[in-house]
């Protein structure tokens, strides 16, 4: 028996030797980083951008591969089935984690039990926004008509479950009114009926609203954020106007398959969060309205499955399926 327990404890000892070294060599190849959305768009350039910053700290290349489709059900699926060594990570965000368990009956993944999570990216702060001609010049103005006309304002998002579609069901459920929402598919052509005043009103997400906004193309009438935005310092928050506790963003996360290493998750978290901190993503984030998501693996963890459990009851009380 002794001799026994002390094969087990010298395995276990080679074991943790063995994932020491291999954390501390890590990466000695490329590393792979499957972005679920096309290329060109705003997740596709965060992860670009990011992959460049750890490339020179890795001194290895970070290669993205975008693996776009049903709401990134196909590009998670990838991640959760690769090898867990670490050379396969991919971009996970709201969708992917929060709404997806909770808009189908089944899924190719299990968004708390198949992933190692490795650290936070960015946050998109949503706005609601009007076309400039719709009559309310303020959000007072706007819940007056909101309230006299029940299920006649119109409200766009970019889909079906999507982060503005959800935020939209939450507003309507915290003030008990009825926007009436018109899903398109995707957000571009939602914001070309907005400006044309097809619809009347919509959450956006700045990265591709903030030029519209700052042409006049677009009107905000408060923002889903704790405090003012930088980029938009006139507009009042949702707690100023009277909405209490009322944030949403479409967040972004970096994660591996179930089970890579310890250190070599620890590894990942600390060259992703100092590839925030740098000069060149900072500009590059403000420029797009985007907000650095630094936290550790635990912290990025608990941040998703709390998410999960917020935006799954808003969208079981909204009656949302996809399936």
């Amino acid at each position: 028996m002794k001799n026994i327990i002390s094969r087990i404890a010298m395995a276990a000892s080679i074991a943790a030797l063995t994932c020491s070294a291999t954390a501390a060599n890590f990466p000695d190849h490329p590393v792979r980083w499957i972005v679920p959305y096309a290329a060109g768009g705003t997740t596709d350039v965060m992860a670009r951008h990011l992959a460049s910053e750890l490339d020179t700290l890795f001194k290895q290349t970070v290669v993205v591969d975008n693996k776009p489709g049903a709401a990134s059900i196909i590009g998670a699926t990838q991640i959760a089935r690769s090898t867990p060594d670490g050379y396969t990570i991919g971009t996970v965000d709201s969708g992917t984690l929060a709404f997806n368990p909770a808009l189908y009956s089944s899924l190719t993944y299990n968004a708390t039990e198949d992933f190692s999570f490795i650290g936070g990216l960015g946050k998109m702060p949503l706005v609601l926004a009007v076309n400039p001609s719709f009559p309310a010049k303020d959000f007072t103005e706007f819940m007056q008509i909101v309230r006299k006309s029940p299920g006649k304002v119109t409200s766009a998002s970019s889909g079906h479950g999507s982060p503005l579609h959800v935020a939209l069901e939450l507003f309507n459920q915290k003030e008990q009114v009825s926007l009436l929402h018109v899903p398109y598919k995707g957000s571009a052509p939602a914001l070309q009926d907005l400006m044309s005043g097809q619809v009347d009103s919509m959450f956006v997400d700045l990265p591709p609203s903030i030029q519209l906004i700052k042409a006049g193309k677009l009107r905000v009438l408060a923002v889903a954020t704790p405090q003012r935005l930088a980029v938009l310092p006139d507009v009042p928050t949702m707690d100023e106007v009277g909405v209490k506790g009322f944030e949403a963003y479409a967040w972004q996360g970096l994660v591996g398959p179930k089970g890579v290493p310890a250190g070599t998750v620890e590894k990942l978290n600390a060259s992703l969060n100092q590839a925030l901190e740098s000069p060149a993503i900072r500009q590059k984030f403000n420029e797009l309205g985007i907000q650095p998501m630094p936290m550790s693996s635990q912290e990025f963890e608990q941040f998703a499955r709390s998410e999960g459990l917020l935006w799954g009851e808003v969208i079981r009380k909204a009656g949302i399926k996809l399936d």
